[in-house]
């Protein structure tokens, strides 16, 4: 029975995802899906088990491979139901990291939401109800945004908005490496990417030093 629960998320074996990880995971997806009857979290479409787990629980999880988890604090700019802010908690607090995963949602009901979660899963976490756009002089480690705004939009919070940063992170879809050519034509920065384990026309890009030309 336990062998067949771990299989759902085999796909992340390289990522040191442990059992009790796994668990979490399960936990945070049977809240999604009971707050999901009252409020929208996630789309109709995706609140299946299976789906919840590809689209949203593992799609977020593979970031972990960019996040410095020995700096105090990330960010998760507009977090949403939690991805992947809450999913990289969880790993965090797993692989026993002190990090404080700081989760960026404008909503009151969502914010609502993530606050529960943390408390149940025992993360830490802190859920700012503000808009990311009018905070400044913001201090962070890592700095991750999943389905949240343009690439462009993004460097330019970055770099108005936080004093000091180690790395961001982004979830870059279909037309990510037009998008990346694109940007680069007015802004200079160092990257690495990676492949989604969940689409193969999908990356993740570690962005640092981002500079506008």
């Amino acid at each position: 029975m336990e062998e067949d629960f771990l299989k759902n998320y085999s796909i992340l074996d390289g990522l040191n995802v442990s059992r009790e990880t796994c668990l979490d995971f399960e936990k945070f997806i049977s809240m999604i899906k009971s707050k999901n009857e009252e409020l929208n979290i996630i789309s109709e479409k995706t609140s299946i088990n299976g789906e919840i787990r590809k689209r949203h629980i593992i799609d977020s999880a593979q970031a972990i491979d960019f996040v410095d988890l020995n700096t105090n604090t990330t960010y998760d700019l507009g977090t949403g139901g939690g991805f992947p802010g809450i999913v990289i908690a969880i790993m965090a607090k797993n692989l026993k990291k002190k990090m404080k995963m700081n989760l960026f949602e404008k909503s009151y009901h969502k914010s609502a939401f993530l606050k529960e979660v943390s408390k149940e899963l025992n993360l830490e976490t802190e859920v700012i109800q503000k808009d990311v756009f009018k905070t400044k002089e913001l201090n962070s480690g890592t700095i991750m945004a999943r389905a949240f705004k343009p690439m462009p939009i993004v460097l330019e919070l970055v770099c108005k908005n936080f004093k000091k940063y180690k790395n961001l992170v982004l979830f870059m879809g279909k037309s990510g490496k037009k998008t990346l050519t694109e940007t680069l034509k007015d802004w200079d920065f160092e990257y690495k990417e990676k492949r989604s384990l969940t689409n193969k026309d999908s990356f993740l890009i570690s962005i640092k030093n981002i500079k506008k030309k």
